[in-house]
């Protein structure tokens, strides 16, 4: 089983974030307090999708994901008061992993070793560029030394499991800046590193910057040549290149993320955040205050989907098709009865013929051109009524 919480708060707007957060950290507790309340309300929401018969009062947990906003704004009694919470309801497996979003600049020694003293045995940092202007483009509240430091930093107070977050295809004369963020993520020697295309979407600065002509976005095949210098170069050293923004070293996969894209079963307390349980999805309403007035009322603020075969079959395919062990159309035959290498014979055949995918023993796997026009494949590959 996995928990996911959402910390809405961050110290100021990246220009390119559409996530849900708030700059107003006055109800910092408040809010930490209505989360714990939720995860009294919702403790037995996988109770019933458990295929093995607990009898326990507490439920296991194989990872803990705590994400934002920034989640590195919280204080000491906020993490024991969300620990000692859950500990009421459920227990962490032996070798579960506990994972912490951190922006560099709140990475001080204290703080890591703050951190320590809780079950937190992961590091998600968000560095995105270890270049000054690229960092002030993007609105980030670090600096490039910040960056640097704070991995120096966390491997010093004992966190060897460090993933962090890159952004490519940033405007720029050539690819020589993204060629130095990629040399210095391998060289401070961290395990993980998720890689995102700056993707402007229209509720962000950037997306209103674009639209009144102030800021342009790069070309399509600008950004191309970053993600293929991105899977060379990492998969050169050692990184494995698992899911279609992520790459570890062997071992080091993201087991909390991994369990989205493989479709277990979750729960997310938070504004925003979504539940899983198989045959429904729920979505925590996106709102501090709406979210504050409801829990303190004695009730989540959800909205609730059942899921159709068709909605099953695309979300499966969708998130497989994402990672290395791709779609394995015998699963979906097996558990909906459909054959969707029959149903879309035709455009499987164009994408072979194009080099964008690969097929064996019926699993759909990407190539790396393939990978470029993921979310495109997989939405042509969707059942539809």
């Amino acid at each position: 089983m996995h928990l996911y919480i959402h910390i809405p708060f961050c110290k100021q707007a990246c220009h390119y974030c559409d996530f849900h957060f708030s700059t107003q950290l006055d109800r910092r507790r408040e809010m930490v307090e209505a989360i714990c309340r939720e995860i009294v309300m919702q403790k037995d929401y996988l109770r019933t999708r458990l295929t093995t018969d607990y009898s326990e009062s507490r439920l296991p947990l194989e990872t803990i994901y705590f994400g934002g906003g920034t989640p590195s704004l919280l204080e000491e009694d906020d993490f024991y008061l969300i620990f000692g919470t859950i500990e009421q309801y459920f227990y962490l497996l032996p070798n579960a992993e506990v994972t912490l979003e951190a922006n560099p600049d709140d990475l001080s020694l204290d703080k890591l070793q703050l951190f320590r003293r809780f079950p937190i045995n992961r590091l998600s940092i968000g560095i995105q560029s270890f270049h000054e202007s690229h960092l002030q483009y993007l609105n980030r509240a670090h600096t490039a030394g910040q960056a640097e430091e704070c991995v120096q930093l966390a491997r010093k107070a004992g966190f060897d499991n460090i993933s962090i977050d890159l952004i490519y295809a940033i405007p720029a004369e050539d690819h020589r800046i993204w060629q130095y963020d990629l040399e210095r993520a391998v060289q401070l020697g961290v395990t993980h590193i998720s890689s995102y295309c700056l993707t402007i979407e229209p509720q962000t600065a950037f997306g209103k910057w674009l639209k009144k002509g102030k800021i342009k976005a790069v070309e399509e095949e600008f950004a191309a040549k970053q993600f293929e210098m991105l899977v060379a170069y990492l998969t050169r050293h050692g990184f494995e290149h698992y899911e279609v923004s992520n790459f570890a070293q062997p071992g080091c996969y993201s087991r909390h993320n991994t369990s989205y894209w493989q479709q277990k079963h979750y729960l997310g307390v938070g504004p925003s955040a979504h539940s899983y349980n198989g045959s429904h999805r729920q979505y925590n309403i996106a709102n501090n205050a709406q979210y504050l007035k409801a829990i303190a009322a004695g009730q989540v603020p959800y909205t609730d989907e059942k899921l159709s075969t068709y909605d099953q079959v695309n979300e499966y395919v969708m998130t497989s098709l994402r990672t290395q062990w791709g779609c394995d159309t015998r699963k979906i035959m097996s558990a909906h009865q459909v054959n969707l290498l029959q149903t879309h014979q035709t455009y499987l055949t164009e994408c072979l013929q194009k080099g964008l995918l690969t097929i064996e023993a019926g699993v759909i796997r990407l190539t790396t051109p393939g990978k470029l026009l993921a979310d495109q494949i997989a939405s042509d590959l969707f059942l539809v009524d």
